[in-house]
């Protein structure tokens, strides 16, 4: 079973992503900030990391540089809302990130997306 790692400070948006999922069979593990994010990274080995960009403690960019140093060959989803951090997304598609879903998001569409990530 692949374990997907979510990093959602937004209880209502890191619920609706863990439902899908498990849905789809993934086993989740939910983490609310930065820090319990680096730390999840390090104990949980996950197939797939799903990041927000603007969270408490630490940023999801320094998440993806931690991810990428520790655990070069997972892939990354960014979820963030559009138009607010145009240059931050940049930044996370030059660290390597596998895809971008803009806020607000179809469940559906990020589950299509998560199995691509993951194949």
């Amino acid at each position: 079973m692949k374990k997907i790692l979510i990093i959602e400070d937004d209880l209502l948006i890191s619920s609706l992503v863990q439902f899908r999922l498990k849905k789809d069979g993934y086993e989740t593990h939910l983490v609310k900030d930065g820090n319990e994010g680096i730390k999840a990274i390090d104990t949980l080995n996950p197939d797939l990391i799903i990041t927000d960009v603007m969270m408490p403690f630490r940023s999801g960019i320094e998440i993806i540089h931690h991810a990428k140093k520790s655990q070069p060959h997972t892939p990354i989803i960014v979820l963030s809302s559009l138009g607010e951090e145009e240059q931050v997304v940049l930044e996370a598609f030059n660290l390597g990130v596998a895809d971008f879903v803009p806020k607000p998001f179809n469940p559906n569409e990020l589950a299509i997306r998560v199995k691509r990530a993951l194949s």
